[in-house]
């Protein structure tokens, strides 16, 4: 069945201990290349480096 949004649900991992810690939207029409966020793990305890995943 097809959606009315182009926005489709992202995953975020953690660079260091690649746990999924957050989730997000993204146009993947406009936006073609993987996006890369510091964000903060809470199991690193830090911030780190978070990439999109499948």
């Amino acid at each position: 069945m097809a959606t009315k949004y182009k926005e489709k649900l992202i995953k975020f991992e953690c660079s260091i201990c690649k746990r999924i810690n957050y989730f997000s939207q993204k146009n993947k029409k406009l936006n073609k290349e993987r996006l890369e966020l510091k964000k903060y793990c809470k199991w690193c305890k830090k911030h780190m480096l978070h990439k999109e995943t499948k």
